[in-house]
């Protein structure tokens, strides 16, 4: 069976941990994903590693393959199993920032990122501009839509397109272009007749909810990185679910949804891939002592 780092730098067997309403499963998702049951999860909530920005610390991570063409192809292959595990009334809502080509130098974005809080590079070559798309020197990449019609294509209809504006956004030290505060969220369905509760969540004016959400950070001890607010995957929940119905986080990180999920009465199965964060997801949501968390560990799927 496939291992995993534990917090310590040694390797345990994937694993699962139950806390609460919350079944937390530790290792790949691309592992993990096939031992759902069929149609047993009314929507998925996530964001997975952007490609060549952060380096989470494990040889298997989604994000550090060579070229952003194999990250895409490796995200359809993800969610097509997604859609299996789905209801089919359920949906997707997928985050997924962009990052820019480039050749040489570090900055915050591209296979040569260095990042903020560990000042790591993502790659341990030199920096090449990938060779696919007809991309060049500073190009935005357009992920997050290059993923989107990539799903689109794969069978998945693409429902709306949602822009994040950060209240606070990651400060950019660029002379040649806008500073970057939003992100993308796209909503995706697997039939036209899916579940979307247009009353859970409203304008302040009680106008029916628009296509751009100003959110902000909150305070979060986990040291992950990149965890997005818990009001963002509050309103996917409510938007997607009744009480008691399961949400899915296939890259859990710290493991905000689960906590939207328990705060609303709905059930989740997070999934993470570096167990150092699975313990910070898990320390987050509450359930036990750290020491017996990962005493369960024994727990082999």
């Amino acid at each position: 069976m496939d291992k995993g780092f534990s917090p310590g730098g040694q390797f345990v067997e994937h694993a699962e941990v139950h806390i609460g309403e919350t079944r937390l499963l530790i290792g790949d998702c691309r592992k993990l994903l096939p031992l759902l049951p069929s149609e047993s999860v009314q929507c998925c909530i996530t964001s997975p590693p952007y490609w060549g920005l952060r380096d989470y610390e494990h040889p298997e991570q989604l994000g550090s393959e060579p070229s952003p063409a194999e990250y895409v192809a490796h995200l359809v292959a993800i969610f097509r199993e997604v859609r299996r595990i789905l209801r089919p009334e359920g949906t997707l809502w997928l985050n997924i920032g962009d990052g820019y080509a480039r050749n040489g130098g570090t900055g915050r974005h591209g296979p040569n990122a260095r990042v903020g809080n560990t000042r790591k590079l993502i790659q341990k070559r030199n920096c090449r501009v990938p060779a696919c798309w007809g991309l060049k020197d500073r190009d935005l990449l357009g992920l997050p839509w290059r993923v989107a019609f990539a799903l689109q294509e794969d069978g998945w209809i693409l429902r709306s397109h949602i822009v994040w504006i950060k209240k606070t956004p990651m400060p950019e030290s660029v002379r040649n272009r806008p500073s970057r505060a939003t992100e993308d969220i796209f909503l995706f369905a697997q039939q036209p007749g899916y579940f979307y509760d247009h009353q859970a969540v409203r304008e302040p004016s009680g106008a029916n909810l628009k296509n751009y959400w100003l959110l902000g950070s909150e305070p979060n001890s986990s040291d992950h990185p990149a965890a997005f607010p818990k009001d963002l995957a509050r309103r996917c929940i409510l938007l997607a679910t009744r009480p008691g119905e399961t949400v899915l986080d296939p890259f859990a990180g710290s493991g905000t949804t689960a906590l939207a999920a328990q705060e609303l009465g709905r059930r989740c199965i997070l999934i993470e891939l570096n167990p150092a964060y699975a313990q910070a997801a898990a320390r987050r949501l509450q359930a036990r002592p750290q020491r017996e968390l990962w005493l369960s560990l024994g727990n082999v799927l």
